[in-house]
């Protein structure tokens, strides 16, 4: 065997997946329980996923408004995650750390706007058209 070769990287098929899907749930769980944003982003998809069948006119429509919100929450995940790496590695202000954190809070601004421009889109089209 490798010597350089993780030795968390021996299970396979439905094993595998069986604890993959378990970590997913803990990841899930230490978000929501750690990060306010990621808590403030769920219950905004929630509270907007009914509203999404009203405003969307068709499944596209559905589609998009709901898959923008969830673009947000998987931003925001990659954004905590970014953040625990910078911060289990020091947390001594550093240039490199500010710009990580600061590139991964741009994403989640991004994917923010997104969603808001597709909302937005909708409800324009909803109520002019």
């Amino acid at each position: 065997m490798n010597e350089d070769a993780n030795p968390h990287k021996g299970r396979t098929g439905l094993d595998r997946i069986l604890h993959a899907f378990g970590y997913s749930v803990a990841g899930l769980k230490g978000a929501y329980a750690g990060e306010s944003a990621f808590r403030q982003e769920t219950w905004l998809t929630l509270i907007a996923i009914p509203l999404a069948f009203w405003l969307g006119r068709g499944w596209v429509e559905v589609s998009l408004l709901i898959g923008s919100l969830v673009v947000v929450l998987i931003v925001e995940l990659l954004n905590s995650a970014i953040e625990a790496v910078v911060d289990r590695v020091s947390f001594e202000l550093h240039d490199l750390s500010k710009r990580a954190k600061d590139i991964a809070s741009a994403a989640v601004l991004l994917s923010l706007l997104m969603a808001g421009g597709i909302w937005a889109a909708a409800l324009w089209n909803r109520l002019n058209g």
